[in-house]
């Protein structure tokens, strides 16, 4: 396990290494000017040669990588050049709204799709399995914006069950107050997919022969489904859980927009907008080392959920 563990950790730094590289070359040599888009379309040539004198520029490209892998190194990402605020300090203050909200939802999605896929797998070809999957299908083909309208015209406007926008200072109250209504939501949306996906992964089991041997043997039938073809479903489950996870932590954009939350995602959509590239280059080299991170914490976990399974 820990020669593993440490290849592993090897293996991550020339994939590091190339992530910088790509995004150092696709905003240097690729991107627009930011000095000319800061300056705005009324900016002078003297007023665009100082905002390029002052963000640095105007130095040579191998000076400005020197300073890009300076600021992965030390987490300094300096200050944000649209709000001149701090990207260490962006982060602190923007990632617990985007947690509050995509925490719930990841949740849910799991908890709620895995004993819904299990036990329309189970019932394969009845028809509350025709229902459901013609309902998940449904659900699948209509737009995520056309689910937030409805909901928030309806229980918003309408019912009055909850507010449309609004944020506060408190966690408590984000999650009581602000935070059931794009939750219920985006987990209307997501559990159709992961129903049907979570599905097929249990219809995969449920074919095999050590299921068939489980039920000749006598085994109750609920201890077929939830110690046996539950545990061997569970790998290609965390793999599915795995891709998801990188996603809590920049959230999605349209909640935030049309919620008025002031999470990561909606920053980074801003700054977007802006061409503020030290806040669209912290969040992609922070998002490609924790999509590495969460990749080979969940192959550990392969381990844990089936001894069967050998780390080379």
């Amino acid at each position: 396990m820990t020669a593993y563990l440490v290849r592993r950790l090897w293996q991550m730094v020339p994939t590091l290494a190339g992530v910088v590289l790509l995004v150092f070359l696709l905003f240097k040599f690729f991107g627009g000017d930011p000095a000319e888009i800061l300056g705005g379309l009324n900016a002078t040539a003297e007023q665009v040669d100082a905002i390029r004198e002052q963000l640095g520029l105007n130095e040579p490209w191998y000076v400005q990588f020197w300073i890009f892998l300076k600021s992965i190194a030390t987490f300094d990402w300096g200050k944000s050049w649209a709000t001149n605020e701090a990207v260490s300090h962006l982060f602190a203050t923007r990632l617990p709204a985007t947690l509050t909200v995509m925490v719930p939802i990841l949740v849910l999605d799991v908890l709620l799709a895995l004993p819904i896929a299990m036990w329309v797998a189970y019932r394969r070809g009845s028809l509350t399995d025709r229902v459901i999957m013609v309902a998940t299908t449904v659900a699948l083909s209509i737009s995520f914006l056309v689910y937030i309208i409805v909901g928030q015209y309806v229980f918003g406007f309408q019912l009055g069950w909850f507010p449309v926008q609004g944020w506060s200072d408190s966690t408590l109250t984000n999650l009581l107050t602000y935070a059931p209504l794009p939750v219920l939501l985006a987990v209307a949306v997501g559990l159709s997919p992961q129903t049907r996906l979570y599905r097929s992964f249990f219809l995969d089991e449920l074919g095999h022969d050590y299921v068939r041997t489980a039920r000749a043997k006598g085994l109750p039938e609920r201890t077929v489904l939830f110690k046996h073809v539950l545990r061997n479903a569970m790998i290609p489950i965390l793999t599915n859980i795995g891709l998801q996870l990188p996603g809590i932590f920049v959230g999605s954009f349209l909640i935030e927009v049309f919620f008025s939350i002031p999470g990561l995602g909606r920053e980074v959509l801003l700054a977007v907008n802006r061409s503020d590239y030290p806040v669209i280059q912290a969040v992609t080299v922070y998002l490609a080392v924790l999509t590495m991170v969460i990749n080979l914490g969940v192959d550990l976990l392969y381990k844990l959920v089936d001894p069967r399974v050998v780390l080379k």
